[in-house]
């Protein structure tokens, strides 16, 4: 259950937040999410952030260059980890339409000692723990990392663990409710 109100409501999306205000920013997410989740609707309490994370969640999604496999592997990870059930529920089915099989998403809390997993996405998932986990992370952990991925991608995959980190942290606080 929400610990605050959501600034717009599910069925209008003028809420008390002030309609005139918000339409453009609604515009967009919805143009950009495909509808207002409930994420969104929280984060309209304060829509300079709400713009911010918006821009800054396209950018992950939708303009990187990491493979959408990797992006949803390291994204549901993170969930699992932080006890983010939004993220995780939301993710998983764009994970498995990225190519993340139904025996990798099962094999995803013990993936160290699950053979599901081929040795670019055991580094990811290494890199997504530690990031998660520790914050520091150790030089063979980033060396196997990079093994896989070019300066770009490990830039994208580097931000979108810390981004989806935050996403979970702010679901998990505030308590945002699944649609």
């Amino acid at each position: 259950m929400a610990r605050i109100e959501y600034a717009v409501s599910e069925d209008d999306a003028t809420g008390d937040a002030g309609a005139a205000a918000l339409a453009p920013l609604i515009e967009r997410i919805v143009a950009e999410r495909g509808g207002l989740l409930n994420l969104y609707r929280m984060l309209l309490n304060s829509p300079p952030i709400a713009e911010g994370w918006l821009a800054m969640g396209t950018a992950v999604r939708h303009r990187s260059s990491l493979d959408g496999r990797a992006r949803e592997l390291a994204i549901c990870r993170v969930g699992q980890l932080n006890g983010a059930t939004y993220e995780w529920e939301h993710h998983v089915p764009i994970a498995k339409r990225e190519g993340v099989s139904d025996a990798q998403i099962a094999a995803l809390t013990a993936w160290s000692e699950s053979d599901a997993f081929d040795d670019r996405e055991r580094a990811l998932l290494a890199y997504a723990d530690t990031m998660t986990r520790d914050v520091v992370v150790p030089d063979d952990v980033f060396a196997a990392v990079r093994a896989h991925f070019d300066r770009r991608e490990l830039v994208e995959l580097t931000t979108t663990i810390a981004f989806y980190n935050m996403v979970s942290r702010v679901l998990v606080a505030l308590g945002v409710d699944l649609e």
